[in-house]
């Protein structure tokens, strides 16, 4: 062996040295660094916070990157959102959520929570025409008279846009709401648009049976109402 290859091999064991070194050093600080950092700040349009294995579990979001929702493992149609927070449950379906905005002609917050493996049941809302200082905000509630109703529901609704006679889609909503896939208004706890304040209870048919409220001329009323509407204790 010659002294040139002496001095090559030299060189590739003092270089190969070196990079074992550089190799475990680097290893040894990745492995010594906090997975957690700490932000004073951070300007992002969109989080999603996902489990350990991916899962997707809350997406805070813009308007423009809001998450459009899943429903029985499906995604929704594309849609715009407010921004805000959308929650979603161990089976991957969307089950509540924050949103929110404001500007001349309206306002709003509102918080959901969804059914399972349906639509919002209750909801702390904030609504209000800006241009007509007229607001209405409180606790809402829903029922859904069929159970895991949602599929069909939506092939309902796209079916009746496609009808262009108003008296057939009247006709088809109708049948809609006789089969029960429409949400019924049960419950309301807080102040309505006419600037009446108290509690609002509906039956399963969504038809008003108790009033228990202070009206806009701060006269406190209560009134008991049969199915047609008509006041039987007031």
């Amino acid at each position: 062996m010659n002294d040139k290859s002496k001095k090559e091999i030299s060189f590739l064991k003092v270089y190969s040295g070196l990079l074992t070194v550089a190799l475990f050093g680097t290893i040894f600080y990745v492995m010594n660094q906090s997975k957690e950092k700490s932000f004073k700040e951070i300007t992002v349009e969109r989080i999603n916070i996902v489990e350990n294995n991916g899962d997707l579990k809350l997406v805070i979001s813009n308007s423009k990157r809001q998450h459009q929702g899943i429903l029985n493992g499906k995604s929704l149609p594309k849609r715009e959102r407010q921004a805000g927070l959308i929650f979603f449950n161990s089976v991957g379906d969307e089950c509540g959520g924050l949103v929110y905005d404001g500007n001349d002609k309206e306002a709003g917050l509102v918080l959901s929570v969804d059914k399972y493996r349906d639509d919002q049941v209750m909801q702390l809302r904030y609504i209000e025409n800006t241009e007509k200082d007229a607001r209405t905000y409180g606790m809402q509630f829903w029922d859904y008279p069929k159970e895991d109703g949602f599929d069909e529901r939506n092939k309902a609704f796209e079916d009746l846009q496609k009808i262009k006679d108003n008296k057939e889609k009247t006709a088809a909503y109708l049948k809609m709401k006789q089969d029960g896939l429409l949400p019924e208004d049960r419950m309301f706890v807080g102040k309505k648009m006419n600037k009446d304040v108290g509690l609002f209870i509906n039956d399963n048919k969504g038809k008003p049976r108790i009033k228990i409220y202070i009206d806009s001329d701060n006269n406190p009323k209560i009134e008991l109402l049969d199915e047609e509407g008509n006041v039987l204790v007031k």
